[in-house]
């Protein structure tokens, strides 16, 4: 007796060519939102760039938050408003967004548009210089070096500053500089070791 395996229905195979079309077809006109958006805000069109992007971060688009954070964070083509921008910040963040996280740590540490809160800013900075933000770094190297949110503790400042300073930023390599004359030598090659062995995480 022979058997015959039928092939499968070939709706099996139209099925996930069409979901992945239909993905798309969905994805594509929101990058090209967000593109014009860009394009206008390059060209100093503030008022075209928020009304490209708010309808995507009204739907939960990370980079159309974080950049509307910007415009409020900054007055362009809208009131300088901090709350708003902490507002939209924070949902970038949410998402995992590291220049949102740096920024909305920077409004937590100086008490703008939200009540001073050094422990939030530690929190956020930590979440965006551990994705390799090199600003965030600075920032965390500063909150350890002044024991704001954290006990002060120059190792660990130093360290950060370092990894701050690895893509050339000079600000990174003065402030790591300037900390070593207050330290050890066993305390730079700690803080050096610690560099070496960081690796970037939560991207």
């Amino acid at each position: 007796m022979t058997f015959w395996i039928r092939p499968l229905p070939s709706i099996a195979l139209r099925f996930p060519v069409a979901l992945v079309l239909s993905i798309v077809c969905l994805v594509v006109p929101a990058w090209a939102d967000f593109q014009a958006g860009m394009d206008a805000n390059n060209r100093g069109d503030y008022a075209t760039a928020l009304r490209e992007w708010r309808p995507l971060a009204e739907q939960g688009d990370a980079r159309a938050q974080y950049n509307l954070g910007l415009l409020y964070d900054n007055g362009k083509g809208v009131s300088h408003d901090y709350v708003q921008a902490r507002q939209w910040y924070e949902k970038a963040a949410t998402q995992g967004r590291a220049d949102a996280q740096v920024n909305l740590g920077i409004l937590h540490d100086y008490g703008r548009g939200v009540p001073q809160d050094f422990k939030k800013a530690v929190y956020w900075y930590r979440l965006s210089a551990n994705q390799g933000n090199d600003l965030a770094q600075r920032q965390l190297g500063l909150m350890y070096e002044r024991g704001d949110g954290v006990q002060q503790d120059n190792v660990q400042a130093y360290m950060w500053y370092n990894l701050g300073a690895a893509n050339g930023a000079k600000r990174g390599v003065s402030l790591r500089d300037a900390l070593a004359k207050q330290m050890t030598p066993d305390q730079t090659a700690e803080a050096q070791k610690l560099a070496r062995e960081w690796k970037p995480k939560g991207k």
